[in-house]
């Protein structure tokens, strides 16, 4: 099954927020940015899924610098706090939806809808150069998620403390790495949506299955992206290890790691004439 508009616009949206250029401290930058390109991501069907899908995505590409409102590298948020090292603002992640007619471990049970989570980030800088071209930031995103197909219903909380590195790796090149890793953390609600298995769903080979909350694994990110004078270039790869998480022996989890990688090209086609001095 192809992923809907929305989920196509959520993913082209996280590579888009991974990809956007940083600029250094005191630079004039236009108040908002706006393209399109393509892009092509690889996901499981969710963590712990035997089953890898490849999509190809229209990306796309919106940076805006307001004073209390931004879309860029470090994704699509509102500030609430800012100081010159903690920051507090809303933080958005997504699901892909899944149908379970060809997902060989979910067979005759319910698909997956698409999923939204949305929730407060408190984040504390630790460490920067004079120059701005490297920096060391502890996040901690808190989320609550729903499913956004049909009835919007709860499906639980994830906490995900990680630490993240951006920096330019050949100096002054425009380029920028960043990398993040942490450990994840959910409530039963959002396990068992997730890895559940009612008994009316009950197999020979896939018993009935109540997940609980916790330690949801670890995961590892790195994103290299540029941008250039009218359009901008980035990739990510993404490794998941489920080692000694709560819900590891449910029979829905085929394998205890997973990956998810991702490269876009877009093109800017407008910016605003307006400019905007960017701190960080």
């Amino acid at each position: 099954m192809k992923p809907n508009a929305l989920s196509s616009f959520a993913l082209g949206a996280l590579l888009a927020a991974v990809a956007a250029l940083p600029a250094h401290a005191g630079e004039e930058k236009p108040l908002w940015e706006l393209g399109l390109g393509v892009g092509a991501v690889s996901f499981p069907d969710y963590r712990g899924s035997d089953r890898q899908r490849v999509h190809g995505l229209a990306v796309p590409y919106f940076v805006y610098r307001g004073e209390f409102f931004k879309a860029d590298r470090d994704g699509i948020r509102s500030i609430f706090f800012d100081s010159d090292r903690v920051q507090l603002n809303l933080s958005m992640s997504a699901s892909l939806p899944v149908d379970s007619d060809g997902n060989s471990a979910r067979r005759g049970m319910p698909d997956l809808k698409p999923t939204v989570e949305i929730g407060p980030s408190l984040e504390f800088n630790l460490w920067r150069t004079d120059w701005h071209n490297a920096r060391i930031d502890l996040r901690l995103p808190v989320r609550a998620a729903y499913t956004v197909k049909g009835p919007v219903k709860h499906v639980g909380v994830t906490f995900t403390p990680f630490i993240n590195l951006d920096i330019d790796p050949f100096g002054d090149s425009g380029w920028n790495l960043g990398m993040m890793a942490g450990p994840i953390y959910a409530n039963a609600r959002q396990h068992r949506y997730f890895y559940d298995v009612k008994p009316e769903f009950a197999l020979s080979d896939r018993p009935a299955y109540e997940a609980s909350g916790g330690y949801s694994g670890a995961q590892f990110i790195t994103a290299l992206s540029k941008r250039f004078d009218r359009f901008w270039v980035g990739s990510f790869l993404r490794y998941d290890t489920l080692r000694g998480a709560a819900f590891a022996d449910s029979p829905l989890v085929q394998r205890d790691h997973a990956w998810a990688a991702g490269v876009a090209i877009a093109w800017v086609i407008g910016e605003s004439s307006r400019k905007v001095v960017v701190e960080d």
